[in-house]
């Protein structure tokens, strides 16, 4: 965001409306149905696709990126961004029956410090000593198995400087558009992956033995059948001393999200080609936001659950049509947080993918 347009937004706080900026030009957009910027929430930018774009479950070759050996971004095709300034919920004040849970509303933060001292910046550290306690984490959440099988650092300043990763690719920054990480087609797919020996982009390379894969064929087969579940569930925390003040994550409440809002997002790798849905605004969404997080603390992320309702009946069905059953993910996204000072120190985080088997 623009130092101009970021003065003109703060100015523009004290709205009820929500504020639509495309090609760095601000309009107020009367919109009744916005959350109120108050005392339980906060004003942030969150960058939707426009919502000139057509909606899809399935890849069409219209939206799409190309990454390169390191996994950044060589360029973007199809997408037209629309930054609005929204109040967002905060989540530490959302207690009791309103307190939103990773089963219900696809994200839930808890208090679960680091095991020891690990250096995040390098991988077979984090592979090491880090993902069995992230498994652990998922597990109680969930109550089924759970097995961490990749990850990534995000920081604006240390993608600014390449900073690499010992042992892997480089920092990644924060992700700022809004966004669910899997689809109807790459979810199932991402599990059936894993029934296969690590390659050389796999972080678990490192500890299976050749031709060794973190879950067998049988498992997979029964998960994706009749009667089967799986999901996979991000463990996000910060890792740096400071709280998070600068690019926090936030979180849509999944059971605000229509099929109609999503558009599928092609990623080009060198090997593949993978998937996540962007998203067009809708004035249904419900955000949430956790300030200031600390390295103390867990924030679970559901990127998928073939339980919810949307799974089950591929996108004919919003999971609110069904809201005692689990939402099918979270939307999320990192957010220019309007209200922190603008000496902030810069956001650390990781966070760790993990695959839940449902027996």
């Amino acid at each position: 965001m623009h130092s101009k347009n970021r003065s003109l937004l703060l100015l523009k706080a004290e709205d009820n409306g929500i504020i639509r900026l495309t090609n760095s030009k601000v309009t107020s957009m009367t919109d009744n149905s916005a959350l109120t910027i108050g005392e339980e929430s906060r004003p942030g930018v969150l960058n939707y696709l426009e919502n000139s774009a057509q909606s899809s479950l399935y890849r069409n070759g219209k939206v799409l990126t190309r990454r390169d050996a390191d996994g950044s971004d060589a360029g973007w095709e199809g997408v037209v961004r629309e930054d609005l300034e929204m109040g967002i919920h905060d989540g530490r004040r959302m207690n009791g029956a309103k307190r939103c849970t990773a089963k219900r509303n696809g994200f839930e933060l808890l208090t679960r410090p680091t095991p020891g001292q690990i250096d995040f910046l390098d991988q077979n550290q984090v592979v090491n000593n880090y993902y069995g306690h992230c498994a652990e984490i998922v597990q109680e959440a969930t109550g089924a198995r759970a097995f961490a099988f990749d990850h990534n650092i995000r920081s604006a300043s240390g993608k600014k400087s390449q900073t690499r990763i010992e042992g892997g690719q480089q920092v990644q920054g924060p992700a700022r558009m809004v966004h669910g990480d899997y689809t109807l087609t790459s979810g199932p797919q991402r599990l059936r992956d894993l029934a296969k020996p690590a390659t050389g982009n796999d972080t678990l390379r490192s500890i299976l033995g050749a031709g060794q894969s973190l879950i067998d064929q049988e498992t997979v087969d029964k998960a994706l059948g009749e009667g089967g579940r799986f999901a996979i569930i991000n463990v996000w925390r910060n890792i740096a001393k400071e709280p998070v003040a600068t690019y926090p994550m936030a979180l849509c409440d999944g059971q605000t999200v229509r099929p109609a809002d999503l558009v599928v997002f092609e990623i080009h790798y060198q090997d593949r080609i993978g998937e996540n849905y962007f998203a067009k605004h809708s004035p249904h969404h419900r955000w949430v936001c956790y300030p200031g997080m600390t390295g103390d603390e867990a924030l679970l992320i559901k990127q998928w659950d073939s339980d919810g309702k949307m799974a089950r009946t591929k996108g004919a069905e919003a999971d609110s049509s069904e809201p005692q059953s689990p939402c099918t993910f979270s939307f999320h996204t990192a957010f220019d947080d309007l209200s922190a000072p603008p000496d902030a120190p810069d956001r650390w985080s990781i966070e760790v993918r993990c695959i839940v088997i449902y027996d």
